[in-house]
């Protein structure tokens, strides 16, 4: 039996020091919309019936995590992975939409990406046809 059955709609939250600012960023980088935004919480979808979203939560105590990891600070618990068709292009976008290039990029096909909140996000070449 599936875990749900009712419905079909499923997210990723991540957490920051600003759930709105972070909403507005990935809302803006994906092409999508913004929804429920109290400045507390705030989610994004591409549409109201898409099926999948990402959640926002503003953390009184959030901890920017590092990557690539060091002993003793917060690491990243997640990622996202975002395909693209042309890597430098997105690479700018992102930068455009307030992103940063991670100093460590350990793949040519990869570009490691910051957001605002500092949570690591990959734009990789999606070379399947």
């Amino acid at each position: 039996m599936a875990l749900r059955t009712k419905t079909t709609w499923w997210g990723v939250a991540l957490d920051s020091d600003d759930a709105s600012a972070l909403a507005h960023f990935y809302a803006r980088l994906l092409g999508w919309q913004v929804f429920n935004d109290d400045g507390r919480e705030a989610d994004i979808a591409p549409s109201e019936d898409a099926g999948h979203y990402l959640a926002f939560k503003t953390e009184e105590h959030y901890v920017r995590p590092v990557w690539p990891t060091e002993a003793g600070r917060p690491q990243m618990m997640m990622h996202l992975d975002i395909a693209v068709d042309d890597l430098d292009h997105s690479v700018a976008f992102a930068v455009e939409c307030g992103a940063e290039p991670a100093a460590y990029q350990p793949q040519d096909d990869v570009r490691v990406m910051l957001d605002p909140a500092g949570h690591p996000f990959c734009l990789y070449l999606d070379l399947d046809p």
